[in-house]
């Protein structure tokens, strides 16, 4: 075993049987580890949070089925570099066989359309059974006729019983650690800084053992509190800080700070962050936090998606700082959001409630003799496009679900509403 690779890459599983985590995939009964068995490996992307175990989750599906394995990392590879792997492929396995080679793609969402597009034919002709792994959304950044021929698996991050799992399993298993006495008097701090990244957990795990140089030691959340500001950990940008300072960027802007909010995004910038992925958050964060306050919010941070995807790096830059700066002094609201929250909580807690029969569609003439749509009110038929109605199952009548938020724009809603239903919407 090469002692100089990192303590994750030593101790990372090569069997299911002793991969952690992901039971709803690669438990028992999971539907994963089902086609693994019966050998039938389908097209995949594999989606999670970093350090949930997506790469070694791929290599063991090719393990266990027997399969060639190809790798390419998408930062690294373009288009020339697909074909070439993809011919490698067609040449080291059978045709449309239950056997054909695997190429799996890391970070899938950081390839181009046109990379994305060369992986079709060999997808769709069976030539290679493509795994993908993407920390990102893949309705938004694996294109749609790829995605099409996927399954998608989502990844959990790990819990606290698996993260000290694993942790007792390195100090068992590695041979390193195995020379060394560790007692693990306290895990609160390992697991807190981890995030649920087994990757991250070992390596800062991997350092304190490092920064000690008696044969015992014990670990305890002072210890790795203390060593790990010493050490100034840096971790790149789909580890902590990808979600930690995207969070101070939310808040900053939810918090009417442009000061903040443009600070953190600079610090993402810097990272290397991906742009698209700043701009998507702008997009929600003007919809979950400004809402009707200012429809504009949204149709601004929309744009500026599109610009950022058509223009990139560096310009971009100058785009995302005014569409922050312009939402985090806009007006706030959150009503829509709430509105949304307490629908779904509703629709939980009373089930499929009938629909009122004057709201159903009556396309056959069976129907309409049931009454599908007969007391149905056309608003346009009456003054000023209104006439009162129920639009809720009679069980929920009369429930509020939108409160409009005090703001100069809803509260003219409030005014609207309150003139039109006199009482039901008086808040």
């Amino acid at each position: 075993m090469n002692t100089n690779a990192p303590l994750a890459e030593r101790i990372r599983p090569t069997t299911l049987e002793s991969y952690l985590s992901q039971e709803h995939l690669v438990g028992d009964q999971g539907s994963l580890k089902q086609q693994i068995t019966r050998g039938i490996i389908p097209s995949l992307i594999l989606w999670g949070p970093p350090g949930v175990g997506k790469t070694t989750l791929a290599n063991i599906i090719a393990n266990e089925s027997g399969r060639p394995f190809y790798t390419l990392s998408a930062i690294s590879s373009g288009v020339k570099e697909v074909r070439e792997v993809i011919e490698k492929a067609k040449n080291s396995g059978g045709l449309f066989t239950a056997k054909n080679p695997i190429l799996f793609i890391d970070e899938i969402h950081r390839f181009s359309k046109s990379q994305q597009d060369s992986l079709l034919g060999a997808v769709e002709k069976g030539w290679v059974t493509l795994i993908g792994a993407t920390t990102e959304n893949p309705s938004f950044e694996v294109i749609p006729a790829l995605l099409s021929r996927c399954q998608v698996y989502v990844l959990n991050p790990f819990g606290k019983d698996e993260l000290e799992k694993l942790l007792y399993r390195a100090i068992e298993e590695d041979d390193f650690l195995k020379t060394k006495k560790i007692s693990l008097t306290e895990t609160h701090a390992l697991l807190k800084l981890s995030g649920g990244d087994a990757r991250k957990l070992l390596n800062i795990f991997e350092l304190i053992v490092n920064s000690q140089d008696q044969e015992s030691i014990t670990i305890t959340d002072d210890l790795v509190t203390r060593l790990v500001q010493q050490n100034t950990v840096r971790y790149d940008k789909t580890g902590e800080q990808h979600y930690d300072i995207i969070s101070a960027f939310i808040k900053s802007i939810r918090g009417s700070d442009p000061n903040g909010a443009v600070y953190w995004l600079a610090r993402m910038i810097e990272g290397g962050e991906d742009l698209k992925f700043i701009a998507r958050r702008l997009i929600i964060a003007a919809s979950e936090d400004i809402g009707n306050a200012n429809p504009t919010a949204l149709i601004m941070a929309n744009n500026t998606f599109q610009a950022v995807t058509t223009i990139g790096y560096p310009e971009s830059r100058i785009l995302l700082s005014q569409c922050t700066v312009y939402l985090a002094t806009s007006a706030k609201s959150n009503a829509s959001y709430m509105a949304i929250n307490k629908a779904q909580q509703l629709v939980k807690q009373t089930g499929d409630l009938s629909i009122p029969l004057h709201l159903r569609n009556a396309p056959t003439k069976l129907m309409k003799d049931l009454g599908y749509g007969e007391d149905y009110k056309y608003a346009h038929n009456h003054t000023n496009n209104f006439v009162e109605q129920e639009f809720l199952p009679k069980e929920i009548s009369n429930t509020k679900l939108y409160d409009p938020g005090n703001n100069q724009r809803e509260n003219a809603l409030r005014s609207y509403l309150k003139t039109r239903w006199g009482e039901k919407y008086n808040y």
